[in-house]
């Protein structure tokens, strides 16, 4: 029991100076880094493929917590959330959530794995080709069309493990908002998207303690939360002065091709059992 302990707080700790590094260097809450981190570290630690992709979502989940709170806060001072898109997607985001949360109690580990390998490839392809020529619409879409993305930005954040400000911010600049303004209101939403996540993974993991390594409160993993939230906060600034000296085009390309990697260890992943 030691000894696994030891073991886990050494990979979780490593996970969180590397989570650090590349939150700081592209500017990102973290989840789309802290998950495939911990899904390695998991696997070292023999954590059962079964419940491993849920303890990882679910602890990234609550990781970042204090830091959409913390961004919301500095974001909304400045006068940059649009409340009325905030208003508009609040309920139907942790309506999905929910929903999500619920599916981590049921679902196949391949299924959470499919999400994050689509969402990841949807990103990285307009880091990498759209850029600002993706637009839709220059006026948001009517009151049906904008539940429905909040619930989906909801699902996706839930079943990938995320704030959802990517997917928020993809969403608004599709349709003419300013960027700062997309980024502001994705921080906004991503205190209740977090929140009702992690306490919707908490529940969904307690039939399934057994399974799951020291420490955890059903799919969070409190020596992560721990270990990883402070250590990446103070972490992140060392990369933060990094991605100062590089081009606002060559940190779009860098996490593009990064998140496409990633993608394609999970889709090995799914794919390696099949062959």
């Amino acid at each position: 029991m030691t000894g696994e302990l030891v073991l886990l707080a050494a990979g979780v700790a490593a996970s969180g100076f590397i989570t650090g590094i590349l939150a700081g260097l592209f500017g990102v809450g973290g989840g789309g880094i802290i998950v495939p981190l911990l899904f390695e570290v998991f696997r070292i630690l023999n954590v059962p493929d079964a419940v491993r992709m849920q303890l990882c979502i679910g602890t990234s989940l609550a990781i970042i917590v204090p830091t959409t709170l913390r961004s919301y806060r500095a974001h909304n001072a400045q006068g940059l959330v649009l409340n009325d898109v905030m208003r508009r997607w609040a309920l139907p985001s942790m309506a999905g959530v929910a929903v999500g949360a619920a599916v981590a109690a049921v679902a196949p580990p391949a299924i959470f794995k499919a999400t994050f390998v689509l969402i990841a490839y949807v990103i990285a392809m307009k880091m990498l080709i759209g850029g600002e020529r993706w637009v839709l619409a220059r006026e948001l879409p009517g009151r049906l069309t904008m539940t429905g993305y909040g619930f989906i930005i909801g699902l996706a954040s839930s079943l990938m493990g995320i704030a959802g400000g990517s997917l928020v911010t993809m969403v608004l600049t599709l349709y003419g908002k300013p960027v700062h303004n997309a980024v502001a209101t994705g921080a906004g939403l991503g205190v209740p998207i977090t929140l009702v996540g992690t306490i919707g993974y908490v529940l969904a993991g307690l039939p399934v303690r057994a399974l799951l390594p020291p420490l955890s409160l059903g799919f969070v993993s409190l020596i992560g939360v721990l270990l990883i939230a402070p250590l990446s906060s103070w972490i992140a600034p060392f990369g933060a002065r990094l991605a100062h000296r590089m081009p606002k085009r060559g940190l779009e390309i860098a996490f593009g091709v990064f998140l496409l990697m990633v993608a394609a260890r999970f889709l090995e992943s799914l794919v390696a059992p099949l062959i």
